[in-house]
């Protein structure tokens, strides 16, 4: 007599710690992100949310009106740029040293290799970013007191 293979549905899988759900929801309620991933014993959870409401449609006749797309030059990539300073955490950007003070750089400030350039919070830490290089600052991509992710871009140096 052949032996019949295990029904899949009766196979024990780990059990989903709705607790972690709760706390990982709560923590981007926290810290502003809008997707975090926990892996832990061959259990992978990832909790996201919507952050806006989708763009309202146009109408017909504003679409006649506008410019054709062929006409406008694509939008480039800022994480593409080869000045741009990227996040190395995740945290609140702060683009100066108190709350109302002058930033430590503006659009069109020179700057030298390892001057702070902003400051990410993390965990109640305070992290200075230093400049990666001399140049100048051409845009700045964050607001004071943004929530930035890893890898994000905070500033092209040119």
């Amino acid at each position: 007599m052949a032996r019949r293979p295990a029904n899949p549905s009766t196979r024990k899988s780990p059990a989903v710690d709705h607790n972690v759900i709760r706390e990982l929801a709560k923590l981007l309620e926290e810290t502003g992100l809008t997707e975090i991933e926990f892996e832990r014993d061959g259990v992978s959870i990832r909790v996201a949310r919507q952050t806006g409401v989708p763009a309202p449609r146009a109408r017909s006749a504003d679409v006649t009106l506008a410019a054709p797309a062929a006409a406008l030059p694509p939008p480039l990539d800022p994480a593409q740029h080869p000045g741009v300073v990227a996040s190395p955490m995740v945290g609140t950007a702060y683009l100066g040293p108190t709350p109302g003070a002058r930033p430590f750089v503006e659009v069109g400030s020179q700057v030298k290799a390892g001057e702070t350039l902003i400051i990410i919070e993390a965990m109640k830490t305070m992290n200075q970013i230093p400049t990666p290089r001399s140049g100048t600052v051409i845009q700045i991509l964050v607001e004071d007191g943004q929530p930035v992710e890893y890898g994000e871009p905070l500033m092209i140096i040119e």
